[in-house]
């Protein structure tokens, strides 16, 4: 059975697989000045992973959607549809507390993280024998890596960390019920390895991206919020292992045209394609962020006269900002499907 690489195996590697690993060893290796990274630089931090990835990928997602003619074509309703639905949405949670909108939005936005790796794994199960048993196992390993992380924080409140805002989740202390699921998490990570290592030595064969993707997943998680208690280790595992993938698959599947077959000048062609593709996704995302700073945040950015609009306002004014990434967030959840799936 072939690896199934969803571009390549280098293009894959380095640009799906590796983040996670990469940041990870980042971390274990410098996490005692992520600090005074945080305290002296917070900045330029924003910029790099807020406003170069996180955001970013957000805009990414609109070469598989709103400029994607034949993919508008054939979904124009729900395209239409889902940003009008997430705007009321919002400004319904809004006017029942800027908290209760911060919350909401952070549930959506975690169920968006995790079912992004359930995604990736299923891309690189699709060779795979499809028997229900192999499905629910792997369906275990994932949600085991992304759930039970999410699980700690909502047990542990000394988390110095946020998705969004202060008190945004729903959480009690319960030590005991926390190192229970400590032990559970173990043992299915545990059983999860053990299964891999049964199945290579019954047929030989082991599937390389999945398990890396995988093992990737477990580490960025478990560090980035169980392990640290740090900001920026939990926003650089965070953001860079789900960002920089996604742009990466956006880019290889929906913009990348590429042919082997067309030599030096095609290589040469696809690097401007690159090119263009990054500027117009930080050019966008900076102003999105430049627009929250000077008239919502004025934590990086501000102006004088200020243009910071007035609290009577953000009942329409923050969930209008926040449109782009809700619409994200629900659309993701259709895109990636099949026709067969959405039947």
């Amino acid at each position: 059975m072939t690896q199934p690489w969803i571009h390549k195996k280098r293009t894959d590697v380095l640009f799906i697989l590796l983040p996670p690993f990469l940041i990870t060893g980042v971390m274990l290796l410098f996490h005692n000045q992520m600090e005074v990274l945080q305290n002296k630089y917070s900045f330029y931090t924003w910029l790099f992973l807020i406003v170069g990835v996180d955001v970013a990928h957000v805009y990414a997602s609109l070469f598989k959607t709103y400029l994607n003619k034949t993919n508008y074509t054939q979904n124009k309703h729900l395209y239409l549809l889902i940003p009008f639905v997430c705007f009321f949405v919002s400004v319904a949670t809004y006017l029942l507390g800027a908290q209760f909108f911060w919350s909401f939005l952070a549930y959506v936005a975690v169920y968006h993280f995790v079912r992004q790796q359930y995604g990736f794994m299923r891309l690189y199960s699709r060779n795979e024998e499809k028997s229900k048993r192999n499905i629910y196992f792997d369906n275990l390993i994932i949600y085991n890596a992304t759930l039970f992380p999410m699980a700690y924080w909502f047990l542990t409140p000394n988390r110095t960390f946020n998705w969004f805002v202060e008190n945004e989740f729903l959480q009690i202390k319960a030590p005991k019920i926390s190192e229970v699921l400590h032990v559970i998490y173990f043992i299915i990570f545990a059983v999860y390895i053990a299964t891999v290592l049964y199945k290579f030595l019954k047929s030989t064969y082991f599937n390389i991206p999945k398990n890396l993707l995988i093992i990737g997943t477990y580490l960025s998680w478990y560090l980035g919020i169980v392990y640290f208690n740090n900001e920026l280790i939990f926003t650089a595992l965070n953001v860079i292992s789900h960002g920089i993938p996604y742009i990466a698959l956006i880019f290889f599947k929906e913009v990348s045209t590429a042919k082997n077959e067309h030599g030096k000048l095609q290589k040469y062609l696809n690097k401007q394609t690159l090119l263009t593709f990054m500027i117009f996704l930080l050019v966008i995302a900076f102003i999105e962020e430049y627009i929250w700073e000077v008239t919502v945040w004025e934590e990086n950015f501000s102006l004088q006269p200020s243009l910071y609009f007035p609290e009577a306002w953000h009942f329409i004014w923050v969930p209008l900002l926040a449109l782009p990434q809700l619409t994200h967030y629900v659309l993701d959840g259709f895109i990636w499907k099949s026709k067969k799936d959405r039947s």
